[in-house]
């Protein structure tokens, strides 16, 4: 197959744990043809969106790891399956593109995750589809409203909708002295929606990534250990990851979640889990690839790949 990525720079790559290198590298490693490029590359005529894309040829070595031929502009629905794997921020261009992916799908194109199900599942707030699986949860612009649920819980977590790797996430309790100024600052003084969640306390057990592929979840989940001092399992902000056999509840809630996510589009999900419940759904670039394949043995990017294989065989 012919498989292009949207990606980063490539010279930004940690491929020590880049979950989009562990995809290509199992992609070659099946004889497929890796082209690559970035969002700006991304183009439409009235003929229809073409990616200015180059062959990209693994080297198996750590620097440089990979050799990109020159670019040129290939018509989307030439590949036989297109990756997005833009990091967030979820911003306008991150729209823009999604738009123009959805062009490219209505000439053929096969892309995953699907352009309309990126947006449509807000990280944050897409968890509100299955609230039967969250801890007590608001989302407001509205400074009496976020009071009134701290009030009610006494220890909660802020956060803002478009944000990632724990960036501005607040661990906020009832008598802070800083509540009203970081009230403030992640509303902008009223401006900007953000979320609320009662705080979960089996964080220190870690914050579970649990990958659905093609709507199935991964064995192992990734447990991302707060380093001491701090609430936020990520493992930007210093978490340990730490793989481990999927829980009962994890299995529950993945077998729940994972049909209609499968079902609109969504290829590759990425859960997140703190003790029972369900905090966040990563549509845009989930992670932990490696880190569970490391430390367990088991090959996800390879089921990662035989979806693809098995959604380009029989489209929806």
């Amino acid at each position: 197959m012919k498989l292009a990525f949207i990606v980063d720079p490539l010279d930004d790559f940690k491929i020590y744990k880049d979950t989009t290198f562990a995809i290509m590298r199992e992609a070659a490693a099946r004889g497929h043809e890796l082209y690559a490029m970035q969002q700006e590359d991304l183009t439409w005529r009235q003929a229809g969106v073409a990616g200015n894309a180059g062959c990209l040829h693994l080297t198996a070595e750590k620097n440089p790891w990979y050799r990109l031929d020159a670019a040129r502009e290939t018509p989307l629905e030439d590949f036989d399956a297109v990756l997005m794997r833009k990091d967030p921020p979820f911003d306008m261009e991150y729209v823009y593109s999604t738009y123009l992916l959805e062009l490219a799908e209505a000439r053929g194109a096969r892309v995953f995750n699907r352009p309309r199900a990126i947006r449509d599942y807000n990280e944050k707030m897409a968890i509100a589809r299955f609230a039967q699986f969250t801890a007590p949860s608001v989302v407001t612009r509205k400074d009496g409203l976020i009071r009134e649920f701290l009030a009610e819980h006494h220890d909660i977590i802020l956060k803002p909708l478009d944000g990632m790797g724990g960036v501005s996430v607040f661990r906020v309790h009832e008598h802070d002295h800083n509540v009203n100024v970081i009230i403030e600052t992640l509303t902008h003084y009223g401006r900007r929606t953000i979320m609320a969640q009662r705080f979960i306390p089996e964080i220190h057990d870690g914050d579970k990534r649990v990958l659905l592929i093609g709507g199935k979840p991964v064995p192992y989940a990734l447990a991302r250990i707060p380093k001491p001092g701090e609430t936020r399992g990520n493992l930007a902000a210093g978490a340990t990851g730490v793989a481990r056999e999927l829980t009962a509840r994890d299995r529950e809630i993945a077998a729940a979640l994972g049909p209609p996510l499968a079902k609109d589009g969504l290829l590759l999900v990425g859960l997140d889990v703190i003790g029972d419940y369900l905090t966040e759904l990563n549509v845009t670039s989930p992670t932990c690839f490696q880190e569970i394949m490391q430390q367990t043995g088991f090959n996800v990017a390879g089921m990662m790949l035989d979806a693809v294989d098995e959604a380009v065989a029989h489209p929806a």
